[in-house]
């Protein structure tokens, strides 16, 4: 529950006590001269608490941002104060602030004179003011033509009103429901209804989570659609697709709708995105399996594009997002490019944003077979990462970032190195090197040496563990130093490329039936946990525990793992030992995975930057 409580006298004819409840507060009077820091503490130690003045007028909506959005421990606006229960204390030290008399000067006996006390729209005010002064962020929405003011006089109550009038809150409410950057596809096919899908929701009750669960289900019942191997089956799948995907759209603007954002909904929504598309590359090779046609090679080669994508992008933008002096050439030239509509629209669609790939494989899907499917996608996800790398990597090379630890540490996280490369890291350790490029060279020798040796010696040659040993050094000596060179965020899309192309490799040149379908399960698990160490970076919390990372093996210890199974078992169990390995991993980091997020502390969070590729 929360608790607003008004200060000063009640105003005639206001609707703001009522607008307050509809946001699910209790509201409670405090009558002249009463001490607020008292009857905020006899409030219970769990609620929010807001401070408003009697004679605020605004928009519901305005103070819905302002009072109810959960990502902000506090929060204000002009006429109302807000703090959830961890600042509760900050929040009366400042109301007892608030409240003491200013001084305007000495009197004529050389003492100084008190001043009247603030009046009741100043409270608000002043209190916002001093959790400031205290050290707490406070939050102040960017309210747009949204009203919220407390009138001085009579002629500026009726020009507040005239303001309030003229604008329709709800319009507002639905369009800042819309991410402001997304896609072509998803802003002008789908955005368009989908607002109101969400307002549907939002008017029964339904919460963010429940949505996001209905759109996951959708896709496995379209996954579930193409793996019939029919027409009509892939028609239906094609069309339950696009629903997922209206459904996907709808979850994240019912939480702005709402503002009902929440760490698990944050990770749900990430984690489901994958969950759905890499299950109906399932479902497609299934279906294709059924008419004669194997693809299981081109769905996870799919997979393996699309995940190496993700990680360039979360790794870049780690790298990169607190480095001082984060300015060059390059970025000077895309932003020059943004001023120009139609480059705009065009430099989304070409990185093949989740809208765009989705509808591309959707309409596919119902017209062609699913080997097409995976060519069109391979070939436009390439282009696609071509570009986006490019790009990064010439800013890298022409900016002059100084990159924190903060960063450095998350690479490393990232990295997700095992027991092997941490002792040869360890015994190379020592400072960054400024402007040296060793991390990714030895990244990318490492990876080339193990690819090219999978690729072209015998299946179950012994080579091919000398090649996985030979990753590992490298991957160690890639790690030795903080990785804050210039270039160094290339370091874990190269131990993801490593690790996801040689289980690719060895499963594709094996014989056994059944061990590319089983390598599309140890991906996917190994993708998972790095998708979880994502998002809990991103959400502040950290990586996953180091002891999950040790006893999973890490990058390095997979890889040699899987090529020692290739070479003892290459002429029969080598599906089943992929299948195991497989099982286990995902056993691991879903019961660890699980249990963080349903019991973490972390802030509610919520993705406003973009559709995600």
């Amino acid at each position: 529950m929360s608790t607003a409580i008004l200060t000063g006298p009640p105003v005639a004819g206001s609707q703001l006590e009522g607008d307050l409840r509809s946001l699910g507060f209790d509201v409670v009077a405090a009558p002249a001269g009463d001490d607020l820091a008292a009857l905020a503490a006899a409030l219970p130690a769990t609620e929010r608490v807001a401070v408003v003045d009697s004679r605020l007028i605004a928009h519901r909506h305005a103070l819905r941002m302002a009072l109810t959005d959960p990502r902000f421990p506090a929060a204000a606006v002009t006429g109302a104060v807000t703090v959830q229960p961890e600042d509760r204390a900050a929040l009366l030290r400042a109301l007892a602030e608030a409240a003491a008399p200013a001084t305007v000067g000495p009197d004529t006996a050389g003492a100084a004179e008190p001043a009247a006390g603030p009046g009741p729209g100043a409270v608000p005010e002043r209190t916002a003011a001093a959790l400031d002064a205290a050290g707490v962020a406070v939050h102040r929405p960017e309210l747009g033509v949204l009203v919220a003011r407390v009138p001085a006089d009579d002629a500026e109550l009726a020009e507040t009103r005239a303001a309030l009038d003229a604008v329709d809150d709800e319009q507002v409410r639905l369009r800042t429901a819309v991410k402001a950057r997304d896609g072509f596809f998803t802003t002008y096919c789908i955005s368009p209804y989908s607002r109101y899908v969400a307002r549907w929701c939002a008017r029964r009750g339904l919460t963010p989570n429940q949505v996001t669960t209905a759109s996951l289900l959708t896709a496995l019942i379209a996954a579930g659609c193409a793996a019939t191997g029919t027409r009509p089956g892939y028609i239906a799948a094609g069309v339950l697709l696009i629903a997922s995907f209206v459904l996907d759209c709808a979850d994240g603007q019912l939480a702005r709708y709402s503002l009902q954002y929440s760490t698990m909904g944050a990770w749900l929504d990430a984690t489901f995105d994958r969950a759905k598309e890499y299950a109906y590359y399932a479902g497609l090779a299934l279906g294709a399996a059924r008419g004669g046609d194997d693809v299981w090679a081109l769905a996870l080669g799919a997979m393996v594009l699309q995940s190496c994508r993700h990680i360039v992008d979360f790794s870049f933008n780690e790298a990169n997002h607190d480095a001082s002096a984060n300015t060059s050439p390059t970025a000077a030239l895309s932003s020059r490019l943004d001023s120009v509509g139609w480059t705009v629209w065009l430099r989304r669609m070409i990185v093949l944003p989740i809208g765009e790939r989705w509808a591309m494989i959707a309409v596919l899907t119902a017209l062609t077979t699913p080997r097409i499917v995976f060519l069109a996608l391979l070939i436009g996800c390439s282009i696609a990462a071509c570009y986006t790398t490019a790009g990064r990597v010439l800013r890298s090379l022409t900016r002059r970032a100084e990159r924190t630890d903060r960063a450095a540490q998350a690479l490393a996280e990232l990295a997700d190195s095992g027991p092997i490369a941490e002792a040869v890291a360890g015994k190379r350790g020592g400072a960054a090197r400024v402007g040296s490029f060793a991390a990714p060279v030895w990244a990318a020798a490492g990876t080339a040496a193990l690819l090219a040796t999978l690729a072209f010696r015998p299946f179950g040659d012994w080579t091919t563990v000398l090649a996985a040993l030979v990753y590992a050094l490298c991957a160690g000596r890639a790690v030795a130093r903080p990785l804050k060179g210039a270039l160094d965020w290339l370091v874990p899309p190269l131990f993801r490329v490593a690790e996801y192309t040689a289980i690719l490799l060895l499963a594709a040149r094996s014989e056994e039936q059944g061990a590319l379908p089983a390598a599309f399960g140890l991906v996917a698990a190994v993708a998972y946990h790095h998708y979880d160490t994502v998002y809990r970076i991103r959400g502040g919390t950290g990586a996953p525990p180091h002891w999950l990372v040790r006893a999973i093996g890490g990058h390095e210890g997979r890889v040699l793992v899987v090529t020692i199974a290739a070479v003892l078992l290459h002429h029969s169990g080598f599906t089943i030992a992929l299948t195991a390995l497989a099982v286990a991993l995902a056993l691991a980091v879903l019961i660890e995975s699980i249990r963080f997020w349903v019991s973490s502390g972390a802030p509610a969070v919520h993705d406003e930057s973009g559709e995600p590729a």
